[in-house]
């Protein structure tokens, strides 16, 4: 990491520190004006939306924010929603308890407990600038690095699409039944307003992929299975009443059992290479799904290195295997105007009208009116 000291916070920033290495199991914890102390090398964007929700004071990262190796996204949604973020050395991160308070002043942060001031880089918008310079010149090579990977583990793992899952049978039908898979992924709220009208003609099977289940509870849809290994999903989502399929590695050790046992859920296993969302795809296939749409899936490069996956093979099988029966409506709500049409503005003063049309209609002063009138106009036709 390269140290170099040249923005000047205008103010210093005073705050409780809440702290995890992991990004997506701290997001949970966090209180509003909370400092987030975390090690996330590129910082991706659905942990810079976590981020901003959670309204957090400022971003301490024990890694690179932003490395140059790709575009990712995250410090940019940090930046532009006006939250600090300065970057520590990896080795000071043990010296943060959640809890504690700092103060981040210039180029280092003071503990109010004490002890040696921790040193920091700021990471500002000239640091992403560079930092976006690096991505944009590393762009080809680090696409040809992905295809290569990508190529070289399809060819390991080909057999095992081919081969169909060890399956158990569901309490939830799928056969003939549109299914609808939803991750927790860039825009899911918008895409997932943009299917209400779909959710309510054919009523797909709603599967959430871990978090995608938590998605799905927040735009009002409980769903009915939900599939994943159990790492990034609140226990309000898991005790919805969906069915529960943990994804197990390819020899059967399911570690997200554990967590659904503590809760006392009852749950089945399914041992699968590849992502869980790759899981939830195949499972809606062999089940005998008319029709798999995906909402928020992982589908090109910025979205697997986000995730610190260096190719996608399982996915690009998985969905060869699929074929047609397979719509992806990641980004659908793009194709919709969110703005009012001109000719739908006719509608107000209709609608405005309405309540003196009841008036009329209801008031007994109002009836003798029209009631008279219209013989007024009846002697006058004839």
């Amino acid at each position: 990491m390269r140290w170099r000291y040249r923005w000047q916070l205008e103010k210093p920033v005073s705050g409780v520190v809440r702290v995890n290495k992991s990004t997506k199991r701290l997001i949970p914890q966090l209180q509003t004006k909370e400092i987030a102390v975390l090690c996330h090398e590129d910082l991706d964007e659905m942990a810079a939306e976590g981020l901003i929700a959670a309204k957090v004071r400022a971003v301490v990262n024990a890694s690179c924010t932003m490395s140059g190796t790709f575009m990712a996204k995250g410090a940019e949604m940090l930046l532009r929603a006006g939250i600090p973020i300065v970057e520590v050395r990896q080795q000071h991160f043990s010296l943060f308890r959640s809890g504690m308070r700092i103060t981040i002043e210039q180029n280092r942060i003071v503990r109010d407990e004490g002890g040696d001031p921790i040193p920091c880089r700021p990471f500002d918008w000239q640091t992403w600038q560079d930092s976006r310079k690096r991505a944009l010149q590393n762009e080809q090579l680090c696409l040809k690095q992905f295809i290569e990977n990508t190529l070289s583990y399809a060819s390991k793992e080909k057999q095992q699409i081919l081969q169909r899952l060890p399956l158990p049978d569901l309490q939830t039908s799928l056969q003939g039944r549109h299914a609808l898979v939803v991750v927790r992924g860039s825009g899911f709220r918008e895409d997932l307003q943009a299917l209400r009208e779909y959710i309510a003609d054919f009523r797909p099977v709603l599967i959430g992929v871990d978090g995608g289940a938590d998605a799905l509870i927040t735009c009002g849809y409980r769903p009915d299975m939900i599939i994943g290994d159990m790492d990034s999903i609140t226990n309000e989502a898991l005790l919805c009443g969906a069915e529960i399929i943990v994804h197990a590695y390819p020899n059967g050790h399911a570690p997200g059992m554990q967590r659904v046992k503590r809760l006392g859920i009852w749950a089945r296993s399914v041992p699968a290479s590849g992502t869980s969302e790759d899981l939830a795809m195949r499972l809606a296939y062999e089940k005998g799904a008319a029709l798999i749409v995906t909402l928020g899936t992982h589908t090109h490069m910025i979205d697997f290195l986000e995730k610190g996956r260096k190719g996608m093979a399982s996915t690009l099988l998985v969905r060869m295997k699929i074929g047609d029966k397979l719509v992806d409506a990641k980004g659908v709500s793009k194709l919709y105007r969110k703005r009012p049409r001109l000719r739908h503005l006719w509608l107000i003063p209709t609608a405005s009208l309405f309540p003196f049309t009841m008036l009329a209609v209801i008031h007994p002063q109002f009836r003798e009116l029209l009631s008279a009138a219209w013989l007024l106009m009846k002697g006058t036709l004839a």
